[in-house]
């Protein structure tokens, strides 16, 4: 057990010590980026903060302390209430802030007079921040990369999740993104986290791999919608062994027409994000793409931004980008629906098994 600091204090390092984890920042402060599995109990809204804030400014700390005290002491109340009182005595909480000071120690000192073996964690919020940046300095170097690359449309996500449904270690950045890395990639029913809470989850998903076991993921440029790898990922995953699908495209058109249906269904949504390319394609070109969209003519329109837009961007990307594309061992394919992606998935499994 990692020795603790005086005075009811521990460290990032003892986090998994404790029974629960209490985030007493505000909602947007929570919402922004918490702790893995930390249970949000603000001890000020969002509002009551700005307007302690204000006082604190336009009026004076003192005024601003009073009304401060107030309110924290009557949420803090209201937070035992509706979720503590059935924790027995030998429930052990760990209780941070935005940098471990006043909001994380009063609503600590509170717990400690109940009596629980209640803590504060030196640093706050801004200690387990910088722990993560840290970490997210050396932890991709740890692992062997598997990298699953193909041009747009060639399943690779998928492939990727049936992968970890045969056992096989995977680090879905897409997935810990919330978004399909593309021009269309937002996901219907799920905004994505903020630059900070993706580098936590990526700190998550890699601080549960074993090293000693190769790692799948897919082939990300820099960028995956508004978020951004670190740039020690990003170095080892473009240094790793790639794995090359080759999909046709007619199986690819296929599989994007069903991948992306939420899509098809907005179609002010898709023409709204087709504008987007015409900095990048002819004028004449987009127009057609437009009458697609209002013909709902969409197996030409999918077959046409592949093949005019996608596919030439992919191919200078990953030829640039990553050293080991052109000795890819290929799995080639005609079949994406569920039963194919399986079978490319077996034959992945297959190829990398020792003789």
């Amino acid at each position: 057990m990692s020795e603790r600091l005086p005075k009811g204090l521990a460290t990032v390092a003892q986090l998994g010590e404790f029974d629960d984890i209490i985030d007493a920042r505000s909602p947007g402060e929570y919402a922004d980026d918490h702790l893995p599995g930390a249970i949000s109990c603000p001890v000020l809204s969002d509002a009551e903060r700005a307007r302690v804030g204000t006082i604190y400014k336009q009026v004076s700390p003192f005024e601003a302390k009073k009304l401060g005290a107030v309110l924290v002491a009557r949420n803090i109340a209201r937070h035992i209430e509706e979720n503590f009182l059935a924790k027995p005595r030998e429930w052990k909480p760990l209780v941070y802030c935005w940098r471990g000071g006043k909001r994380s120690g009063a609503f600590c000192h509170i717990l400690r007079e109940v009596g629980w073996n209640a803590h504060r964690l030196d640093g706050g919020y801004k200690a387990w921040r910088r722990q993560v940046l840290d970490d997210l300095e050396f932890l991709p170097g740890r692992f062997r990369f598997q990298v699953i690359s193909g041009a747009t449309g060639s399943a690779k996500s998928r492939i990727l999740e049936a992968l970890g449904a045969h056992g096989a270690q995977i680090l879905h950045l897409e997935e810990l993104a919330a978004h399909k890395g593309s021009l269309l990639g937002n996901l219907p029913d799920a905004p994505q986290p903020s630059q900070k809470a993706f580098e936590s989850r990526l700190h998550a998903a890699l601080g549960a791999l074993d090293p000693q076991r190769p790692v799948f993921t897919e082939a990300e440029s820099r960028r995956i919608g508004a978020v951004h790898l670190p740039e020690s990922l990003i170095a080892a995953i473009r240094a790793a062994p790639c794995l090359r699908i080759d999909a046709t495209l007619a199986a690819r058109v296929e599989f994007l027409l069903r991948d992306y249906a939420y899509f098809l269904t907005d179609p002010i949504r898709l023409a709204g994000q087709l504008e987007l390319l015409r900095s990048l394609q002819s004028g004449e070109r987009v127009e057609r793409w437009l009458a697609f969209v209002a013909q709902q003519n969409f197996p030409d329109l999918v077959a046409e931004l592949l093949e005019a837009h996608y596919d030439p961007l992919y191919q200078r990307s990953q030829t640039k980008n990553f050293s080991a594309y052109g000795a890819a061992p290929s799995f080639a394919t005609a079949d994406l629906s569920p039963t194919g992606i399986e079978q490319v998935a077996q034959d992945i499994m297959a190829s990398l098994a020792p003789a």
